[in-house]
């Protein structure tokens, strides 16, 4: 396999070119990799190509596997425990990009780059970030150019290095009138884009839990289950409100956008309290009921972040992520954010599931391109910034 000159330095791909990027994505939920296959076709507007989902693939993570990364989190440990897992998990970053562009049908030396998030591991912004999934292991197990490290540089300019999918909302996925894309991931976040897209005008935040207290709520009461499939569990039960409303007035919930947070809130200890408070709460409080707490918690963060930081007139709420697969936490999205209409970003454009990793697609396909990849609105950052780290193939 060789590199084409296109890949030598940033800048240098020629604009009127398609290029095709892997996305690789490993998200707040711990489950596993998501890796996209993007061909981005020249655009309109220099910044604005088309993108073309070739393939999508989903590589779950082993329960060991998923505990040491939830333990890296978690528990400070020797710093070579971090290192080893951050090779172990560019290997799996590696082998998920191969099968990416094996499903897709095109040969490696026609991939422009590979694009990876990797995988969060601290985050405390605006003083630091750390990402695992070594680049240069990515790079030598698909000898193709990869691009990393997307965070830092928002960071290193006073910015919350997230969120970072908005540049992607706002450039590919706009909408004609004013649109919010709500993404449901392991942490909730929400991109507010102006009538026909474009940077000015974008704004976005993390709205607070997504479906990670979710997850670990039903994992820890149901450990045969990896999540609340279909809703199932939450649809039996009742929502405790006073325990919603105690968690709700966390200073999180009321500080105004840029803001970021992660796993570092929401904590192993956090669903723990969560789960007492339930069982405190009421004298026979089930299972289903501590579930469907959850997912109205989720639920009513989004809709409070609405009512307090989102003036623009709305007039769609487009859904993704693991919460829009959850129909009893859909219905309470639907009921709280009426009158806008709530709608599933797979029937606008493709799987919802390959979106995030398709925007990390889209930040590659920008820094190759010498474009910014952050919004200063958004993330809080001094200025438009080129986003991540180039290994060479």
């Amino acid at each position: 396999m060789s590199d084409s000159p296109a890949h030598e330095s940033v800048g240098r791909v020629a604009p009127e070119r398609p290029l095709i990027l892997v996305g690789l994505m490993s998200g707040t939920s711990h489950d596993g990799i998501s890796a996209a296959v993007v061909r981005f076709h020249p655009g309109a507007h220099e910044d604005r190509p088309r993108p073309e989902l070739l393939a999508f693939v989903q590589q779950p993570y082993d329960a060991s596997f998923r505990s040491q990364l939830l333990r890296a989190i978690a528990t400070p440990t020797h710093p070579g425990d971090y290192t080893r897992l951050d090779f172990a998990l560019g290997e799996r970053l590696g082998a998920a990009a191969v099968m990416a562009i094996a499903e897709s049908g095109l040969a490696r030396d026609e991939v422009d780059a590979v694009a990876s998030h990797g995988h969060t591991v601290w985050h405390d912004a605006p003083r630091a970030t750390w990402q695992f999934g070594q680049p240069a292991v990515i790079a030598e197990r698909t000898g193709r150019p990869v691009i990393a490290d997307f965070r830092t540089r928002d960071v290193a300019a006073g910015g919350q290095g997230a969120p970072l999918v908005p540049i992607a909302d706002a450039l590919l996925f706009a909408g004609a009138n004013w649109r919010a894309l709500q993404n449901v991931g392991g942490i909730g976040n929400v991109t507010v884009v102006p009538p026909g897209g474009g940077v000015p005008g974008t704004r976005a935040f993390d709205t607070g839990p997504g479906v990670g207290v979710v997850d670990a709520v039903v994992r820890a009461l149901r450990p045969d289950l990896p999540y609340d499939v279909d809703g199932t569990l939450a649809a039996q039960g009742a929502a405790l409100g006073d325990v919603v409303d105690r968690v709700l007035t966390h200073p999180y919930f009321s500080a105004p956008p840029p803001k970021s947070t992660g796993r570092e809130l929401f904590t192993p200890e956090f669903v723990v309290d969560f789960m007492a408070q339930c069982r405190a709460a009421r004298a026979k409080c089930r299972d289903e009921d501590i579930v469907a707490t959850a997912v109205e918690l989720t639920a009513r963060s989004i809709a409070l972040a609405f009512d307090r930081f989102i003036p623009e007139p709305v007039a769609d709420v487009v859904i993704s992520g693991g919460g829009a697969r959850n129909p009893a936490l859909v219905g309470r999205l639907e009921a709280l954010l009426a009158p806008r209409a709530v709608r599933q970003f797979d029937a606008l454009f493709f799987d919802g599931d390959a979106k995030e990793a398709v925007a990390f697609a889209f930040l590659g396909w920008l820094h190759l391109r010498g474009l910014p990849g952050n919004v200063p609105a958004c993330t809080g950052a001094r200025g438009p910034r080129v986003l991540g780290t180039l290994s060479h193939a």
